[in-house]
């Protein structure tokens, strides 16, 4: 009986499965995982169902990522529109007085 699945590169298993490269060797080195060499390069083998479970859960965590990166985008521009306000009235302040055709009072001697 044949398991249906795929070979995949180093980074692509540790892409697909959120681990990083050195992990993977180690997992070839202690034979955790299938794997083979074919042109001098390592390629694991994940079966097709595992590969998929390995995609939604990979999914669900950009989504959220994606979600999470919104929030704080929205965060920071209510920031930048409340900063932008303030300077638009101090603008607006400094233009008013500067359309005013007097001088300030000079201040009293003492």
């Amino acid at each position: 009986m044949q398991i249906e699945g795929l070979w995949l590169s180093i980074s692509e298993y540790s892409q697909v499965r959120d681990i990083s490269v050195s992990t993977v060797r180690r997992y070839i080195k202690s034979n955790r995982v299938k794997h083979r060499k074919e042109n001098g390069k390592f390629l694991i083998f994940m079966s097709q169902e595992n590969y998929s479970k390995n995609q939604e859960k990979n999914e669900d965590g950009e989504l959220l990522k994606a979600k999470l990166r919104v929030q704080e985008l929205e965060m920071k521009l209510k920031t930048l529109q409340l900063e932008n306000d303030e300077l638009k009235m101090l603008v607006d302040l400094y233009e008013n007085n500067k359309q005013q055709d007097f001088l300030p009072e000079l201040p009293a001697e003492l």
